[in-house]
């Protein structure tokens, strides 16, 4: 049985495991085209009509409307895809970054590694929200912005992690042996220690995915993430908690409980995979 066969295999004896997988492949799937199982596009005016403002939960709108007429379920589609690009694309490029840094730092030591690795734990010492929160308020808010400032918080727990398996891999003695050979210390990184450490990479960056995803939410809730007139779960939760208390509760409450799904989806995955590919269970 080759590595894809077994992989895939112990990954569905979890059910749990199997049924977050299942969950988020629907939620991209429903991200990807979300004009395909839409009602409306919630964010084009010429589909918003202010006679079906509040309207609660009914055959004709599965999940309500918000105040501009706009249908709920349909927002929420569109506001998946951005969430899950915001998070998605963070995340690879956090990986990049922190990958990087981290093979470099724990290859060479010396001054390199200590310079990354106080910046590492100076930004640690910083709530990740609040030097989001300084990032935004000087760059503004944007899709791209935000992406920006996720992967300046997120990168330096790649490179942390990738730091400590670079300390141990190159003691070995494959490692010892192309540099007796002569081999560079680049084609010894991305080529002979990196494929070795790519399974903790793997689980951090399945978990973080989640992460980043709660963190744009955060920002956009706080008006400082996702500008309103872009999709996002953030921007309709937040624009659902305004008139939560008024009794139209179906704003906030459903964007919230896909939300919540979307991580949890994330979270079990990552949970399985941290089983599968780090059996001795070494903390990652």
């Amino acid at each position: 049985m080759n590595f894809k066969n077994e992989f895939m295999l112990n990954f569905f004896k979890d059910k749990t495991a199997a049924a977050g997988l299942i969950l988020f492949a629907l939620f991209v799937i429903l991200s990807l085209h979300p004009s395909l199982f839409a009602y409306q596009n919630p964010y084009e005016l010429t589909q918003l009509y202010l006679q079906n403002s509040f309207k609660p939960p009914s055959h004709a709108f599965w999940l309500g409307t918000d105040e501009q007429g706009r249908d709920i379920y349909s927002a929420i589609l569109y506001g998946l895809r951005t969430s899950l690009y915001v998070g998605v694309v963070s995340t690879v490029l956090s990986v990049i970054a922190g990958v990087f840094l981290g093979l470099v730092s724990g290859y060479y030591g010396g001054w390199i590694d200590t310079l990354i690795m106080r910046i590492a734990d100076i930004q640690l010492s910083f709530p990740a929200i609040l030097i989001a929160l300084i990032i935004m308020a000087l760059w503004g808010t944007g899709i791209n912005k935000i992406i920006f400032a996720i992967t300046i918080v997120s990168w330096v727990y790649y490179a942390r992690t990738v730091r400590s398996s670079i300390l141990l891999e190159k003691e070995k003695e494959y490692v010892q042996s192309v540099q007796a050979l002569g081999m560079g210390s680049f084609p010894i990184l991305f080529t002979e220690i990196l494929p070795n450490v790519v399974s903790p990479i793997i689980v951090l960056a399945t978990v973080r995915v989640a992460y980043a995803i709660i963190l744009e939410t955060t920002l956009s809730f706080l008006g400082v993430g996702v500008p309103v007139t872009e999709p996002s779960l953030g921007t309709l939760i937040s624009n659902g908690y305004q008139v939560l208390f008024s009794g139209y509760w179906w704003g906030s409450v459903f964007p919230g409980v896909v939300l919540m799904l979307l991580i949890i989806s994330i979270n079990l995955m990552g949970d399985r995979l941290r089983e599968v590919l780090n059996p001795k269970g070494e903390r990652v």
